[in-house]
């Protein structure tokens, strides 16, 4: 009996931390030092991605905001807080999201509770190490340029621009490598969905190893925007070459 009992209680508590429906999402965030009544906005592209808009506005109160609503599948959307510079890119999607926002450095605020907004958070560390030899020479050699460029010091300034352009080409090559390597390993990720995406926006795209990677997604993946997006590229530069225009009729015709 007390162990029929105890079962009970532990569906009981499942059942309850479900919060999340289907198709639903909420927005569970810590604003900790940010004052009461701050502004926190829920923005998302426009149809033609010229813009943003706002899909949820709320107050914060005692340190903590929430935000909920129905969404049908992942998109990235942004957290702004009012009076900060930046704002807070994440996927949203069905389930729970926690957002700890960082006052002080909204860049370094956190974003987790789902899988992909997990999966982001790990790619970007991950690209960042891929991408820190030149951020590295960025900060290192900034002051240098500046006061080259005061001077108007050919020398140095040329001598800058092609060590950057060097690691700016490896750090390029590294980079792709690194967004190939994830889309092959991550098939039920947003981000594989969506670096398959970029790849077919890029002229040299190799479209037999774009297909390959777009065929390994997850079929719940392939039913997104981007999904349906890259189905229609592929198809489009699959298809053979217009041979050209019929000639018109003559009167000899």
């Amino acid at each position: 009996m007390k162990k029929i009992i105890l079962l009970l209680s532990a569906a009981v508590v499942l059942i309850s931390c479900n919060k999340v429906g289907k198709d639903e999402y909420i927005i569970s965030g810590t604003a900790t030092g940010i004052e009461n009544g701050k502004t926190i906005i829920l923005e998302t592209q426009d149809e033609n991605g010229m813009g943003l808009l706002a899909k949820d506005t709320v107050k914060v109160e005692n340190g903590k905001f929430e935000m909920k609503g129905k969404i049908t599948e992942p998109a990235f959307y942004t957290i702004q807080l009012e009076g900060a510079q930046a704002k807070i890119p994440f996927i949203l999607e069905n389930g729970e999201v926690t957002i700890a926002i960082n006052k002080d450095s909204i860049q370094k605020s956190k974003v987790s509770g789902t899988y992909n907004n997990d999966e982001y958070a790990t790619f970007n560390e991950e690209i960042t190490k891929v991408q820190k030899k030149l951020m590295e020479f960025q900060n290192k050699n900034m002051e240098a340029m500046n006061t080259a460029q005061q001077t108007k010091d050919t020398v140095v300034i040329n001598g800058l621009m092609k060590e950057f352009s060097k690691i700016q080409e490896e750090v390029g090559v590294a980079s792709k490598a690194k967004y190939v390597s994830y889309a092959e390993t991550h098939p039920k990720s947003f981000i594989s969905a969506l670096i398959v995406q970029g790849m077919l926006n890029d002229p040299t795209a190799d479209i037999a190893k774009s297909e390959k990677l777009y065929n390994s997604l997850d079929e719940s993946l392939k039913n997104t925007k981007p999904g349906k997006a890259i189905k229609t590229k592929l198809a489009e530069m699959k298809a053979p070459a217009a041979v050209g225009a019929s000639a018109p009729a003559t009167d000899g015709q």
